[in-house]
């Protein structure tokens, strides 16, 4: 499969031009404190799995607007003391799936809590069970142009907040230490994670292959997967362009990435077909950590590194947290 985009010394100086809006600090701030202010209790209870070497269970805490948000949550048995913790979000409508499924980081030695997309995981995978209980106007098949009209109203506003929520919940819990957190998640999960860098509090960020960045950039140059639905979207509502972008900005990994100081690792594949390098790299271009990283997979498509890359992740996360 050729190159899908860029070349890799293009890539590392590619810094595009993405709008900021001079209410975004404001915007998320309002946001996350409305969240917070709904209150609610987070429950845990034993997930029913033939795992036996390894503490599971199920986790409910309240998201956006107090609404319930599933997670399964992994730990070692018989830990001693708070364990540093890794939460991770989903790639694009996948779902949670099934406790016991995704035990790597709990295996490393990890509270692990993976986080259930609200509204997904019927596309691939074992599946999700967490509503998103919103409308939305006008919209392209997919989640990309729900609520894009709006940026209170878009989905990915909804599903942030879960993000910085799922943080939140997972601090709480006795056996984590809430001084040691990481974020992390895959394409649609990377572009999750970058929000909830900057807007959570965390202690290290791991995007891998991170959608959700420079959307404009994936609008016009993806090849296939969801940024297409902007350009279907776009494709006929044709006086909409400003509309869409500007709703975008408020949602955009760029913007978030301005404002992650934690210790950053992200991957990028040459041959993704699903995320364009560049809109990774725009984001990875703009961090503000000092302590900043990327692995790039030349030959590889939207996998990526895949378990090569986790284990790069693992000792490189040990040695922060």
């Amino acid at each position: 499969m050729p190159l899908t985009d860029l070349t890799l010394p293009e890539l590392l100086d590619f810094r595009p031009e993405v709008a900021e809006p001079d209410d975004f600090d404001a915007f998320w701030s309002e946001t996350i404190a409305e969240a917070r202010a709904v209150g609610g209790d987070a429950t845990l209870v034993p997930a029913s799995t033939p795992v036996t070497q390894l503490v599971i269970e199920d986790l409910t805490f309240p998201g956006f607007g107090g609404e319930p948000v599933r997670a399964w949550v992994s730990r070692p048995r018989d830990a001693d003391g708070p364990l540093p913790t890794v939460v991770q979000y989903q790639g694009y409508n996948g779902g949670r799936g099934l406790p016991g499924e995704n035990v790597r980081w709990a295996l490393a030695g990890y509270v692990h809590v993976f986080m259930d997309t609200r509204g997904q995981g019927s596309g691939w995978g074992t599946g999700g069970v967490t509503a998103d209980p919103h409308g939305s106007g006008p919209a392209a098949p997919g989640f990309m142009t729900r609520g894009i009209h709006d940026p209170r109203e878009h989905f990915y506003r909804r599903v942030f907040t879960d993000a910085v929520r799922a943080v939140d919940a997972a601090r709480a819990l006795p056996f984590v230490d809430g001084s040691r957190i990481a974020v992390t998640g895959g394409s649609q999960g990377g572009g999750i994670a970058l929000a909830a860098g900057a807007l959570a509090g965390v202690q290290a960020v791991l995007p891998d292959v991170a959608f959700l960045c420079a959307y404009r950039r994936g609008a016009e140059v993806a090849i296939g997967g969801p940024f297409q639905e902007l350009a279907t979207y776009l494709s006929v509502h044709r006086d909409e362009v400003d509309t869409v972008f500007r709703t975008l900005s408020y949602l955009d990994g760029v913007n978030f990435a301005r404002r992650i100081t934690a210790p950053s690792l992200f991957s990028v594949a040459l041959m993704d077909s699903i995320v364009p390098p560049s809109t990774t790299f725009a984001a990875y271009n703009r961090l503000a950590a000092a302590d900043r990283a990327i692995e790039v997979y030349p030959f590889n498509d939207h996998e990526g590194g895949d378990a090569v890359h986790w284990q790069k992740q693992a000792e490189w996360l040990a040695a922060r947290l």
